[in-house]
């Protein structure tokens, strides 16, 4: 019986291994320290994924609204260059969630790796960090609707990447700690920035 389980869960922790996650932590005094205070977020993609401005936007596009959707934040801000500009932690905001982002097509798909991380604008630590990659089809029925809905907003030269960008983002921003919005201020703000 012993023996059962313990091949039950190694098989499990491959498995888990396999998964498009490589690796993620958070700080461990998030729950202390930042829960409550880190709320604004400002969404950076450099460098630009598959060298493209227009796949950069919808990165960062994409991750604000997952994170505002799907976390707690206020991501109010997005922006995709070629490396971090200067002066993104501006009036108003508490953090940065830097992607960093690698995006190639690969026959009927894209490969991507993409390392996150979530920087406090007060001092520039490090609050939470993640490494997410895969390969996955550019066609996929179960996104279809998030396909059309960036190709009709950023362009055709997007479509190959919606699927594979949008697996690999969802991947990786699931590991995010949650923060926690007490004050009414910040939950009419961040129904206001939700889309």
């Amino acid at each position: 019986m012993r023996e059962r389980l313990a091949l039950a869960i190694l098989a499990l922790a491959g498995a888990a291994a396999c998964g498009p996650v490589k690796h993620a932590t958070i700080r461990p005094d998030f729950d202390q320290v930042d829960r409550t205070r880190l709320l604004r977020l400002a969404v950076v993609t450099a460098p630009l994924p598959a060298g493209s401005e227009a796949v950069g936007n919808m990165w960062s596009l994409m991750a604000r609204r997952y994170v505002n959707h799907h976390r707690d934040f206020i991501a109010k801000v997005e922006v995709a260059a070629a490396e971090v500009p200067e002066g993104v932690c501006e009036e108003g905001l508490d953090g940065v969630l830097h992607l960093a982002p690698r995006l190639e097509a690969k026959g009927e798909g894209a490969e991507a790796l993409v390392e996150g991380r979530l920087f406090r604008c007060a001092d520039g630590v490090e609050v939470w960090r993640a490494e997410a990659g895969g390969s996955w089809p550019s066609r996929d029925e179960n996104v279809q609707t998030v396909i059309a809905e960036y190709t009709d907003e950023l362009g055709p030269e997007v479509t190959p990447f919606v699927a594979p960008s949008f697996h690999v983002l969802r991947a990786l921003l699931d590991t995010l700690p949650r923060p926690v919005l007490e004050r009414d201020e910040d939950i009419l703000e961040k129904i206001e920035v939700g889309e």
